[in-house]
């Protein structure tokens, strides 16, 4: 007979194995396509590095080291990666190093908890492999956002709700909720939610701790963050949010949210809507067997996470790389596995005897097949994307205008890797554009006046943008010197960049720079006539 701990310790080396060799594969794999550097899958990830290295050598918390913005939606963790940034040094890999610390830890804390319901290793293992995948983990790993730090702290607080009984699990409980609303700001419906239901079941106490140590440290920050910009919110939130304005448009917004978002959302079927039906088929199993207080007992989790994915995909949004829905998708398996136990133990007569629940399941592992499948392509061409669009706009911008005055509408790398001075036309790391782009708005006339006043009367040089951002509505004065296009784009918005003279008479030495940078065999560049 295998020792408990030795069970726990066994399934989670499996478990590290097999995750670790996942991400090694893809990590390799994306050196040999990128001149040997690991390069992040999305530009945003060189958002917080920016940031995280303006604060940490010039204490300015913003994009660009001369001045306050308010650019990064988790400001723990770019916060933390400057604290790396001033010990070890200013290096773009800390994001990575980050990430594959909190991945094992979150292997850890998986394994724990499924430790607690299997006592076999197959089962352990299978259970915390089958989260870590359906939650994409090794995509959020290798991406160098904040995400996996968000996916930890959601499994932790799982984890020590389970576990409530024990001082340290609820001291686990509270802290995990008071990081967790700093690293993304979604984070708030999880703490509603929580506590309604917490409501639901008369621990009025606990729900209200819950909201206390979610929000104190939102509304704190929020503070500080109108102080510096007039703004609650981080740049991020403001302009892709959904927010409600109470006038003659309300009812376009409710028809936005609740079809739109919600009913008529693609991507909700697709993410989210088989874990929420299987998670109504157990309710419902336990709704005329229960009383009230029994049946919210039962299935809290079922119904804190089925709500928190419906409140996500009306108010917030879904990815490409299902970033911002992962600690929902890690949420569900370990609320959901529990509840299937028989099937991993007695898996032949649970499939005759439970069918309608056997098809849900089924059709659960092909989304995670689905997802699996499409974050192979994210994986296998988005360091390369980034690499020949933003890196090398980053290092013709670094050899020729390092510290000049530019516009642009992808951020990360950029400002990351230049000292520029910034004017962003999709408004996260500039204060001036948000009211142009606010709750989703689209570029219009009187945003073109404004791009056109504005660079000229503060004497900007150039202008590196997606011509389809601006529209038709690029400002008349700018003169374009070249376009750059890329292969097979997965990650990036467009395959083509377009440099336009911001100040037309720089036009010909900004076509000559052009010409002279030792662009990536892999961008086609044309000079405009």
């Amino acid at each position: 007979m295998i020792s408990d701990s030795k069970l726990a310790r066994r399934s989670f080396l499996i478990s590290v194995a097999v995750f670790t060799l996942v991400c090694g594969g893809y990590y390799l794999m994306s050196l040999s396509k990128t001149d040997g550097h690991y390069i992040y899958l999305i530009d945003d990830a060189y958002i917080h590095l920016a940031m995280a290295k303006n604060f940490a050598l010039h204490d300015v918390w913003g994009v660009t080291r001369y001045q306050f913005s308010s650019t990064s939606s988790s400001p723990l963790f770019t916060y933390l990666i400057s604290v790396l940034i001033s010990f070890f040094g200013n290096n773009d890999q800390l994001s990575l190093y980050f990430n594959i610390v909190f991945g094992f830890g979150t292997v850890y804390f998986l394994n724990r908890y499924f430790s607690g319901i299997f006592s076999e290793s197959k089962n352990i293992v299978i259970s915390v492999l089958f989260t870590l995948f359906f939650s994409v983990l090794h995509l959020q790993v290798l991406s160098g956002m904040e995400h996996v730090f968000h996916v930890f702290l959601f499994v932790v607080n799982i984890c020590c709700f389970s576990n409530f009984k024990n001082k340290y699990s609820v001291y686990g409980f509270y802290l995990s909720l008071l990081l967790m609303a700093l690293v993304r700001f979604e984070s708030m419906f999880y703490f509603v939610i929580l506590a309604f239901v917490l409501v639901l079941i008369k621990k009025w106490k606990d729900a209200l701790g819950v909201l206390l140590m979610g929000f104190v440290p939102i509304i704190l920050f929020g503070w500080f963050n109108y102080q510096q910009d007039g703004y609650f919110f981080p740049n991020s939130v403001v302009v892709k949010g959904t927010r409600f304005t109470f006038d003659s448009n309300f009812p376009h917004q409710l028809k936005t949210i609740f079809l739109d978002n919600f009913l008529l959302n693609v991507s909700f079927y697709k993410i989210g809507f088989f874990p929420v039906l299987l998670s109504v088929v157990f309710i419902a199993r336990d709704y005329h067997k229960k009383s009230f207080q029994e049946l919210i007992k039962d299935n809290f989790f079922l119904i804190v996470i089925s709500l928190l994915m419906i409140c996500h995909s009306m108010f917030a949004d879904f990815k490409g790389m299902f970033r911002y829905e992962a600690y929902i998708l890690a949420g569900f398996s370990m609320a959901l596995i529990p509840k299937l136990k028989d099937l991993f133990e007695n898996f032949g007569n649970y499939i005759r005897s439970e069918r309608l629940i056997a098809g849900i399941v089924l059709m659960n592992i092909f989304l995670l097949i689905y997802k699996f499948s499409f974050a192979h392509k994210m994986l296998e061409n988005g360091g390369k994307n980034i690499y020949e669009q933003q890196m090398q706009s980053a290092k013709f911008l670094h050899t020729y205008y390092n510290e000049s005055k530019v516009v642009a509408n992808d951020i990360g790398a950029i400002t990351c890797f230049t000292d520029i001075h910034l004017l962003d036309t999709a408004g996260l790391g500039s204060v001036e554009t948000i009211v142009f782009n606010e709750n989703k708005k689209h570029p219009d006339a009187e945003f073109q006046n404004f791009l056109a006043q504005y660079t000229t009367n503060n004497a900007y040089d150039i202008a590196i943008i997606y011509d389809a951002w601006l529209q038709n509505y690029i400002p008349k004065n700018w003169k374009k010197a070249a376009e750059l296009k890329i292969k097979n784009p997965i990650t990036v918005a467009r395959d083509k960049v377009s440099i336009y003279a911001v100040d037309q008479d720089n036009l010909q030495e900004l076509k000559e720079n052009i010409r002279n940078f030792n662009w990536n065999r892999n961008v086609d560049v044309t000079i405009a006539n």
